[in-house]
Formats: structure tokens, C-alpha cells, sequence
């Protein structure tokens, strides 16, 4: 995927454009990516999105700003699965949120994106004040020659998808409404690194993730299976959070995976959490962690049917 920072610089050739936050990537923003790819095809046109970073909410209210569902990497990565294959991201800060709704679409859309059909949301706003909207989006196209459609809501089990929706079952603890808001696992990417080798002490041997979410989106004890280190998927057990027990303050993410033995340092894998097994915990002693690993480890491998 080709990522454009700011819109400074023109892109190279005309676009089919979406645009938003895209936290997490869910069914909803699947279906609306899924025409966008469709048009572009039949267009000639460059599957491109437009976001945003930080996102806008973490800007104007850091202190209340939602948990993010995917850092921006997982986002581009998710984005390119689907089919996208161009991504501008723009700063969001001080000078872009002033930017009024006019100012934006003919220095954003026009000069930087090169836009020719755009696909939105049917709930978008843009501008300073949310001042911009799909009529004025309309009455834009056909002033600078592009068309503009919305898209619907996606539903599932009744319930509109949104990323606040996935959010929710995620505190919950509810990994299959989840994964079905979501069109598969919630997942977390990440680089193995170095840990103080706690796990091996205990027994159970982890592979340490530092983890960008801040705040989680979750945390406890989890079934996992985790891509990118075999031709397959691979059973684990896996404790996310900060681990009061060992003192800890920055969130991990440990994973032990079940039946394997390799230096995996340096390796970049996917953990995808599949069933939640409990809530992360303070143990009075390293005995009673043991203990409580050991039979966390039971039940995930029960859970897999191991």
C-alpha cells in the first residue's frame, strides 16, 4: 500500500475515495470499502482512503478519548486486505480542524486526493463545526466533477455495527459478539520483544508484546491464537494487561503458546483472542500466580479441545 502524510502533495492519478477513522476496521466499514473497491475497478479509478491520526476525538478530548480498536499500522494493514491500496493520512491538529468544510474538500479532496467518486458514511460531517455534509458534498461534485454516494448502516442481530459497538463487547468480555461485529477476531499485532522472563520461571514461557493501546481496549486473560510464526494457527493462552502481581505499570501482552518451543524475538505476530477466560488479577504471591497460570493454561486448552 502506498501512504501519502498530508495532503501537501498531490496524489499521482484520480481516486475513488473513502473516508474516516476506520478504528478497528468492522463489517460496516468492510461493506462500505467493498463498493469503493467495486467502483474503482469499474472506473479506472485508485481505491484510496482518507483518515486521520491521532484520531479526532484523542484531539479535541484526549482525557475521554475512546480506546482505540487498531493502531495505525493494524489499520493500514486491515485497510489493505480489503482491497485498498492507497491511504493519505492527514495530521489531524489545530490547523486541520479549522479548516472550513469548503477550504477542506477543495485543498483536501480536490488538489490533494484528485478525487472522482467518493463513498461515505450516511452519518459523515466534516469541517470546522461538522459544518459539511452530504448535500453540500453534492453540490461540491458538481461544481469540481465528482460524483458522491452514501452507504447505509450495516446491521447485525439488529444491532447497527459500529466501533463503539465492538468496544463494548470488548469490556465485556464478549469475544463472539465481538467477532461478529467485527467479521473476525479482535486482534492485536505486534513485534516479540525481550520481558524479564517471568514466564519461564514460572513454567510457562511467554512471548512479550509491547502494546501501543492506551488505553486498552480490554484487558484479562484470554484463548488466543496467534498468526505469523507457522503455516498455521497456533492455541496459546495469553494475559493482557499491566500485572499488578510483578508490579507492573505500561500494558503487555504475554502469550504462551501451546506445545511450542522457539526463539521467536525480533518476529512480528498477530494474537487474535477468541474467548475470555477471566479478568486480570493481583495474587497475594508468585505461588498462587503459578497456580492460577497452570489453570488458566487447562482451561484455554479445554477450550481448544487440546
Amino acid at each position: 500500500m502506498r501512504v501519502f502524510r498530508g495532503y501537501s502533495r498531490s496524489v499521482p492519478a484520480p481516486v475513488a475515495l473513502a473516508i474516516g477513522n476506520f478504528d478497528g476496521v468492522h463489517r460496516g466499514h468492510a461493506a462500505l470499502i467493498s463498493r469503493l473497491v467495486m467502483v474503482a475497478g469499474e472506473s479506472g479509478l485508485v481505491p484510496t482512503v482518507l483518515s486521520f491520526e491521532p484520531h479526532p476525538r484523542e484531539f479535541f478530548a484526549p482525557a475521554s478519548a475512546p480506546a482505540r480498536l487498531s493502531t495505525l499500522r493494524e489499520k493500514l494493514e486491515l485497510l489493505a486486505d480489503c482491497g485498498i491500496t492507497q491511504t493519505m493520512i492527514c495530521p489531524f491538529n489545530r490547523a486541520f480542524a479549522s479548516l472550513t468544510a469548503e477550504q477542506f474538500i477543495e485543498a483536501v479532496l480536490v488538489r490533494g486526493l484528485r478525487v472522482k467518486h467518493l463513498v461515505i458514511g450516511d452519518d459523515f460531517r466534516f469541517g470546522s463545526g461538522r459544518a459539511g455534509d452530504f448535500s453540500l458534498l453534492q453540490a461540491a461534485g458538481e461544481r469540481y466533477g465528482f460524483l458522491v454516494e452514501a452507504m447505509g448502516s450495516v446491521s447485525v442481530d439488529g444491532e447497527r455495527v459500529s466501533s463503539s459497538g465492538v468496544r463494548r463487547a470488548l469490556a465485556a468480555g464478549d469475544m463472539a459478539h465481538a467477532g461478529r461485529l467485527l467479521g473476525r477476531p479482535y486482534m492485536i499485532d505486534g513485534q516479540v520483544v525481550h520481558g524479564q522472563k517471568l514466564g519461564r520461571q514460572l513454567g510457562f514461557a511467554t512471548a512479550n508484546l509491547r502494546i501501543k493501546h492506551n488505553p486498552l481496549p480490554m484487558t484479562g486473560v484470554f484463548a488466543v491464537e496467534v498468526a505469523g510464526l507457522a503455516d498455521r494457527l497456533l492455541p496459546g493462552v495469553a494475559n493482557l494487561g499491566v500485572r499488578p502481581t510483578v508490579g507492573g505499570t505500561r500494558p503487555l501482552l504475554e502469550v504462551h503458546l501451546f506445545d511450542f518451543d522457539r526463539d521467536v524475538y525480533g518476529a512480528h505476530i498477530s494474537v487474535r483472542f477468541v474467548h475470555k477466560l477471566r479478568d486480570e488479577q493481583r495474587f497475594p504471591n508468585f505461588d498462587a500466580l503459578k497456580a492460577q497460570i497452570a489453570a488458566d493454561a487447562a482451561a484455554a486448552r479445554a477450550f481448544f479441545s487440546l
